[in-house]
């Protein structure tokens, strides 16, 4: 198959639908691939991204964006379905596995050896793609010269989807039941033959619950540190361009991998969502596609395209911080040369009995009394592209009145912030076991308080995440608690806003028992890492315009329902519903004629005096046709907690023409520490 891949092309392209690449253990890994019709006269680079989305379907027409497209400039574009998942042999892992990993290496081996690859292989991926590019490249396999990390993490403890500052995310338990339901997935008869059911059955029978397993590692154990490249950074060698969003729940690692890896490297940070930059829901966007084709002609070609003469850390300025409704975020590209940047100071700012102020105050004592349903003005930490109407943080002054709150005087110059704030706060609770949530925010005259960054701490992690102590109720603390980077102006006659709680919900799960917080104002503030406005921003070189290229398509079968979310407060019962739905409609491949739907629920729900009463159940349905094939998967999964323990139950179903063939259920009983 031919495909023209961009008004920029350089070469005809074909297309092999499907290619076994063998492991040493008899496996057989499944992958589609891209190559100039001549690749095998005059061999390319190769270029590999390995995720477990099925490379057939699910993630058919956005592979469609990309690999076509670097295949058109001279390279062998390849997308492997990651061992147990789509085509591939074998049966799903939990994520990141060893054998993931050691896979990885043997394929980028057995791309080298192609007669169409001239031995030099670069990876790339978003998000678990982008985890893999960095696992695999700490595993320093010869060929393998450099990296595209997008949306991804150095350590899986501290920034993945599962933990805070040593609380529980939201997303611990939707990606949970996803991932167990994307394992449960079947392989494509028209790829793996009449063998597809045996394969499937021993796939399903084969699951683990995954959430039953993230709950018994409540602290930084090996478990997360495996995989987890923050252990030694020294272990990557090749050169890595980390690329991400600052609507992404990953952005601050980007920051953090510049300053400790010692590869090559660059880093480039747009006002994107977790999305490749070329498919993001928030702009402005870019072409995406060239400038990572810049990245590799300089590192697999040795082409002089002058990326890396460019200041190794680029990011968007942003002059508003995103709100539910935006699509273009104002601001501008700025840049540092090195990072840690030595322009960046601090600015201090004092907590006082009268709110923020960079002289000091009077001391004073706050208390704040705890409500459970605090952090309703931004639901969720992951932002996915289909989600934005119900998921970014909305005018934050419902939040602000429950907590407790500072505010400096207006500005009387524009103020610009790059790095991560860093709040220093002298407290006591009356509870062994207490969380804290802070958030920045910027007021304007008329009132509306945007977030411009926030963090979560579960005070027994106050000393670190692989051994917690529990507190002592009444005794004064003094922690230093860094929230997440974030590139931001603050506008003249504006104020900005100091918010704190010990509750976030739903997007973080609860303490134990409700808290009540004294923060003591004399010893406590917060630094603002100020960067001075540069001339040298006006002459970064810019980027092309946004450019994404034609795909197969897809034909609306069954049109779908945007996704809502609708929250039910019973005001007498101090009760707070909050039900999502989603529903993609059915749709069918053009390419391949398969039709697919999607389809998930989700409800949780809280009392405002009893964090013991959250609960949370979900439901998800994926369907798969084509002619005489047609099947379904469902997940579910509900949570719900006492004061000492986790009580979690998740099943998986299967069905083959409606005729259930499998069906499995877990239950666990996970106690709490101190969590």
């Amino acid at each position: 198959m031919e495909t023209d891949a961009s008004p920029m092309n350089l070469c005809q392209v074909r297309c092999i639908e499907n290619v076994w690449i063998p492991m040493p253990d008899g496996a057989r890994l499944a992958a589609r691939v891209w190559m100039p019709d001549d690749a095998e006269q005059h061999p390319v680079p190769a270029l590999l991204e390995y995720i477990p989305y099925r490379k057939r379907d699910t993630t058919r027409l956005r592979d469609e964006t990309l690999h076509p497209f670097f295949a058109s400039h001279g390279y062998a574009s390849i997308r492997v379905d990651i061992r147990g998942h789509g085509d591939s042999d074998g049966l799903s892992w939990d994520e990141y596995a060893k054998q993931e990993q050691d896979d990885g290496v043997e394929i980028i081996a057995w791309l080298a050896k192609q007669p169409w690859c001239n031995g030099k292989v670069g990876m790339f991926g978003n998000s678990w793609g982008g985890f893999s590019s960095l696992q695999v490249a700490a595993r320093q396999p010869p060929a393998l010269k450099a990296i595209i990390t997008h949306c991804s993490t150095d350590d899986r403890y501290t920034d993945g989807d599962h933990w805070m500052g040593g609380c529980i995310e939201e997303t611990f338990f939707t990606w949970g039941a996803s991932a167990t339901l994307i394992g449960a997935r079947p392989p494509d008869p028209a790829i793996v033959g009449e063998s597809w059911r045996e394969t499937w059955l021993k796939r399903l029978n084969g699951l683990d619950f995954h959430v039953g397993n993230w709950l018994t590692h409540q602290r930084r154990d090996a478990f997360w540190k495996h995989a987890s490249v923050s252990e030694d950074y020294s272990q990557i060698k090749c050169a890595v361009y980390a690329v991400g969003g600052w609507a992404d729940h990953f952005n601050s690692t980007i920051a953090r991998m510049l300053a400790r890896l010692e590869c090559p490297r660059k880093g480039l940070i747009g006002p994107w969502n977790h999305a490749y930059p070329h498919l993001t829901a928030l702009g402005p966007s870019m072409d995406w596609l060239s400038e990572a084709l810049r990245w590799w002609d300089y590192w697999l070609k040795g082409i002089s395209t002058g990326i890396m003469d460019e200041p190794m850390y680029r990011v968007w300025m942003q002059h508003e911080a995103t709100m539910r409704g935006m699509r273009e975020i104002p601001g501008r590209w700025v840049a540092e040369d090195i990072w840690p940047s030595p322009r960046i100071q601090p600015l201090k700012y004092h907590l006082t009995g009268e709110g923020l102020d960079t002289r000091g105050g009077m001391p004073s004592i706050r208390q704040l009394k705890p409500l459970q349903t605090v952090g309703t003005t931004a639901p969720a930490r992951y932002y996915r592209s289909a989600g934005m109407d119900i998921s970014l943080p909305t005018d934050q002054r419902v939040d602000d009145a429950r907590s407790m709150t500072f505010d400096s005087a207006p500005l009387a110059e524009n103020v610009e912030i790059l790095g991560a704030p860093v709040v220093t706060l002298d407290l006591s609770v009356d509870k062994p076991v207490a969380f804290l949530a802070v958030r920045l925010n910027e007021v304007d005259p008329e009132g509306l308080s945007r977030r411009v960054s926030f963090t979560m701490l579960n005070l027994t992690h106050r000393d670190g995440h692989e051994f917690p102590e529990p507190l002592e109720p009444g005794k004064r603390i003094r922690i230093r608690i860094p929230l997440h980077d974030c590139a931001h102006r603050f506008t003249a006659g504006n104020r900005i806003r100091l918010a704190v709680s010990t509750t976030y919900w739903p997007a973080f799960w609860p303490s134990p028992e409700p808290v009540i917080l004294t923060l003591h104002t004399e010893a406590s503030e917060i630094e603002l890492p100020v960067r001075p406005v540069s001339p040298a921003d006006a002459e970064l070189k810019p980027f092309g315009p946004h450019f994404v290229p034609e795909t197969s398509g897809r034909t609306t079968v069954i049109a779908g329902q945007p996704e809502s979310k609708v929250y039910e407060w019973d005001v007498a019962g101090e009760k707070l519903t909050i039900r999502s739905n989603g529903d993609s409609g059915r749709w069918k491949l053009n390419a391949t004629g398969t039709e697919m739907s999607e389809t998930w629920n989700e409800v949780t729900e809280i009392l405002d005096n009893d964090p013991t009463s959250a609960k949370i159940e979900i439901r998800m349905v994926d369907t798969f046709s084509r002619d005489e094939w047609d099947v379904r998967v469902e997940a579910a999964l509900r949570l719900s907690l006492t004061k000492d323990d986790f009580l979690v139950t998740g099943d998986i179903q299967a069905f083959d023409h409606d005729e259930q063939v499998f069906a499995k259920k877990w239950t666990r009983t996970v106690p709490r520490q101190l969590l």
